[in-house]
């Protein structure tokens, strides 16, 4: 074949011929050259968009010149990573419909844990896998919005079949109506609650209280609902402002933890068969167990002890019992025989049985640290103060926690509201004046983040005036995840504005640790390592808020398209990220946004700081 003149001039020449990609490069060079270069006429302003602060839109020639900059550098990235094999990465396999990393069962297995040991999280275990999004199930659809959400949910969002629903016992089917394609709680509206309007009211009297609406006067504000079923009881507290979190351990199909979040409840995968939970000491006002499974005397009472690790001064545990009926003399002997070894775990542990009520039994803890020294000889020691009791999946310790903390206060003396007093902040380690300038930001930052979220700011067509303002609707966020939560901010923001939503405050496990701060305000919240996944199912959560996390990762060799994977994997489809971070960091997160297709736009704040924001929303993508 003959070649062109073009290519001959070139190997006499010696040039090499360039790559298309080069080419590219010197394309867009040239566009953002001419965009910079035209810039230095005015620009004459557009109308302002109703809703959106006027900080947000671009009117300056000096910003036409700083995003043909900005568009430039983009593309320069999205053109390396196309011709580095990074573009756009595919959809896994069905099989991975429902993946939770750090749980896999059958590896668990072959590594030689047994006896509840495999069903444990072991990330240690984990494999590098191919780089893909978790697709939703084919019959998955958009969770109904709040509050119809918490009582109806899709049956193609959960993993529970019809055959594995039919073939369930007739407690379930009692809980639980299937209709259509369509899971049906009890509404709370309705004559019978499962119960748990009489249950919760049960409980209240048995503490010495009138009614269940008087728990949160009471110090009763977090419950930590260990194996909690359908999230009924937690959905019918959080109707009294009480802040119930489920925990249960990790299951294949028809888990508690999916089935709590697809409602917009607050939940978490997670046990303590070895290990502790990723909470600090003196977390919760009570914790709740419900025919959970769990036989506490068991590991030499191990589990009773971390259950008073995490429980307040002055707080509860619920213990109630399988029902029995008359006839079952042998499974009460059973149950008594259970007790036993409890009552005296828990003499030991210095709590107090309040009362005992059908198979209903609460003991108090005590909130006099002195009543430690009045136990009996060989009861279970206390840990020495210098004792890691706060670490992040520390193996199950044998030695009573938190009574030298500087938190051990009484339930019954603290707040009421979610604002801790000056002394209480103190106590925390955080100067009230840093706390409230904290807050001030948040206050702030809130207002441009909901008119952020609409497809609006994707848009390069500005609105015409006298449009309808498309804000989002008020319910169109329930589940909210701040991944590098400070003081709990965005929490009391959002509670301010009266958005009906909650949020799991998640401080990363190496940053500085306010997660008792957050707790005590009555808040929910974890302690997780961002280089590991994050311990939910698919698909849990409608928005995912970050500041300054992406920069923080950074300096411990995370990876961070993982860490985009994880995101887009506890996500759901139409789901929103906002992150908040340096230039460096936020360039570099739009090109991996890019890669886990979702759409992104820049935010600058204009407020002279090198601060910028990146908006994003995941599509809904079905292949």
């Amino acid at each position: 074949m003959r070649r062109s003149w073009f290519n001959k001039l070139h190997i006499i020449l010696g040039i090499r011929r360039p790559s298309l990609s080069w080419l590219f490069v010197c394309f867009v060079s040239l566009i953002a050259l001419i965009l910079v270069l035209g810039s230095s006429r005015n620009v004459v302003d557009p109308v302002p968009l109703r809703g959106v602060p006027a900080s947000l839109i671009y009117t300056s020639h000096g910003r036409v010149k700083e995003q043909a900059a900005v568009d430039y550098l983009e593309l320069r990235a999205v053109e390396k990573g196309v011709s580095g094999g990074q573009g756009e990465l595919g959809l896994c396999g069905k099989e991975r419909e429902n993946f939770v990393p750090c749980y896999n069962v059958s590896a668990n297995l072959l590594a030689g844990f047994k006896d509840g040991h495999e069903f444990d999280r072991h990330c240690e275990l984990l494999v590098e896998q191919e780089r893909c999004l978790v697709r939703p199930p084919k019959e998955y659809k958009i969770p109904l919005r709040w509050p119809t959400g918490r009582d109806i949910i899709w049956s193609g969002n959960v993993k529970i079949t019809k055959n594995q629903f039919l073939s369930s016992g007739s407690m379930t089917k009692r809980l639980m109506l299937l209709e259509d394609n369509q899971f049906a709680f009890q509404s709370e509206d309705g004559l019978i609650y499962d119960g748990v309007k009489d249950y919760s009211h049960q409980i209240a009297e048995m503490i010495g209280l009138g009614s269940d609406t008087e728990f949160p006067q009471a110090g009763v504000r977090t419950i930590l609902d260990i194996n909690c079923g359908f999230g009924s009881f937690g959905a019918h507290l959080l109707s009294l402002k009480v802040m119930a979190v489920c925990i249960a351990a990790y299951e294949a199909t028809g888990s508690q933890v999916q089935l709590s979040l697809e409602r917009g409840l607050p939940a978490m995968l997670g046990n303590f068969i070895a290990r502790q939970l990723p909470y600090p000491s003196l977390s919760y006002d009570m914790v709740h167990c419900a025919e959970c499974g769990i036989i506490w005397d068991e590991e030499d009472g191990m589990f009773l002890i971390e259950i008073d690790r995490v429980l307040q001064p002055g707080g509860y545990f619920v213990l109630t019992l399988p029902t029995v009926r008359p006839h079952e003399s042998s499974l009460r002997l059973k149950k008594r025989n259970m007790l036993m070894p409890i009552e005296e775990l828990t003499e030991q542990l210095c709590w107090t049985i309040l009362a005992q009520q059908d198979e209903t039994f609460i003991w108090q803890k005590t909130a006099d640290v002195d009543c430690y020294a009045f136990r009996k000889k060989n009861s279970i020691p206390l840990c020495k103060e210098g004792d890691n009791a706060e670490a992040y999946y520390q193996p199950l310790v044998s030695c009573i926690s938190g009574t030298s903390s500087k938190r051990w206060i009484a339930i019954q003396n603290r707040s009421s509201g979610s604002e801790l007093s000056s002394d209480e902040l103190r106590t925390n380690g955080v100067q009230p004046e840093d706390y409230f300038e904290d807050l001030e930001v948040w206050r702030s930052a809130l207002k441009n983040y909901w008119s952020l979220l609409t497809p609006l700011i994707f848009s390069d067509h500005p609105k015409r005036p006298g449009d309808e303002d498309p804000l989002p609707p008020f319910n169109m966020l329930r589940n909210v995840m701040d991944m590098s939560s400070k003081y709990g901010g965005l929490n009391t923001a959002l509670l301010e504005e009266k958005k009906s939503v909650w949020v799991m405050n998640v401080v990363p496990a190496k940053a500085s640790n306010s997660l008792p701060l957050i707790l005590d305000r009555g808040f929910v919240g974890v302690m997780h390592d961002w280089c590991e996944p994050f311990p939910t199912y698919p698909r849990t959560y409608d928005l995912l808020h970050a500041n300054g996390l992406l920069s923080h990762l950074a300096s411990e060799r995370c990876s961070m398209i993982n860490l985009f994977l994880e995101m887009d994997r506890i996500l759901r489809p139409e789901g929103w990220v906002i992150l908040s971070d340096n230039v460096g960091a936020i360039e570099m997160a739009r090109t991996l946004a890019a890669q886990v297709s979702w759409e992104a736009r820049l935010i600058d704040l204009q407020n002279g700081s090198d601060q910028r924001l990146l908006v994003c929303q995941k599509p809904f993508l079905k292949k």
